[in-house]
């Protein structure tokens, strides 16, 4: 029972005060700034514009462009994730042999920094001297350009993000897997169900919630990618690979235009909530029906 003392809002409110000024702050100041014709090199004085930053976005070719292209890989991405990692997840639950191997084995691209994966992704994917058009080479295929055409650089990062981040969809779900009751199986086989009916009718629907979860934290997760981008293509070819966090570290890190950035953020975590949002609706009537 939690004693009901004074004291402890000496040590809780201290903490909560610190996070919300760390958190809350940058938003408020980020959110001013935004409003503002605010450039430090050449250093322009701050002018307030009010909405004309976002105005000045929402008619800007690029800024569409880096929200389809980071979209694209994004469900691309997060849908190749989910189908192999449940996949690999149902594998291992049904004690394959050598799967205490396998599961040390396929947790490991998670452990990786993803500037490291990138990095050996690029000299791979290298389009002169890289060792998988090397290969390719030795049966007479002519070199690939994987990192210098648009389609071949996005299904090059896609790939990697599909080879780093299918483990974090494995540990998920082979838990979720782990805790569903089998009294449910054992029925379905008194009445001669397939493996395939069995998991069209018990595991798929009992996994839904925890599958909505995993799917809708990466897919947050997968918009936000930067770092692969940036060493792997830096953007390119052009700004076929341009995404949109790397498009705000163009405009604030190169340009140092920080009330044009801000704008951008901002209009980067409207997109964000209106697909978050979006997505939870279009589950909440087949997670309804599992209640």
């Amino acid at each position: 029972m939690m004693r009901n003392d004074p004291i402890k809002h000496v040590f809780i409110w201290p903490a909560v005060l610190v996070v919300l000024a760390i958190s809350i702050f940058p938003l408020i100041y980020s959110l001013t700034t935004s409003f503002l014709s605010y450039r430090l090199i050449p250093p322009i004085p701050p002018r307030v514009v009010w909405l004309g930053n976002y105005a000045t976005l929402l008619q800007e070719p690029r800024f569409w462009n880096a929200l389809f292209t980071t979209t694209l890989i994004a469900l691309i991405a997060v849908g190749l994730q989910y189908a192999i990692g449940f996949g690999v997840a149902l594998a291992l639950n049904a004690r394959v042999p050598g799967e205490r191997l396998f599961r040390v084995a396929l947790l490991l691209p998670m452990l990786l920094a993803p500037v490291a994966v990138a990095l050996v992704a690029r000299m791979i994917f290298n389009p002169t001297m890289g060792p998988l058009n090397q290969f390719l080479s030795k049966f007479g295929l002519v070199n690939l350009p994987f990192l210098t055409n648009g389609h071949w650089a996005l299904a090059c990062i896609i790939a990697v993000e599909v080879w780093q981040w299918t483990p974090f969809i494995i540990l998920m779900m082979l838990a979720g897997l782990q805790t569903l009751p089998e009294d449910v199986y054992e029925a379905a086989e008194l009445e001669n169900a397939s493996a395939w009916q069995q998991f069209w009718g018990i595991t798929f629907p009992m996994m839904l919630p925890i599958s909505a979860a995993v799917v809708f934290i990466r897919l947050i997760e997968s918009y936000k990618i930067m770092d692969t981008v940036f060493v792997m293509t830096g953007g390119g070819p052009g700004v076929d690979t341009e995404t949109l966090t790397l498009f705000a570290y163009q405009e604030g890190f190169k340009k140092f235009n920080l009330g044009y950035t801000s704008a951008l953020s901002f209009l980067f975590l409207i997109a964000i909530t209106i697909i978050g949002v979006t997505y939870l609706a279009l589950l909440r009537p087949h997670l309804e029906k599992r209640r």
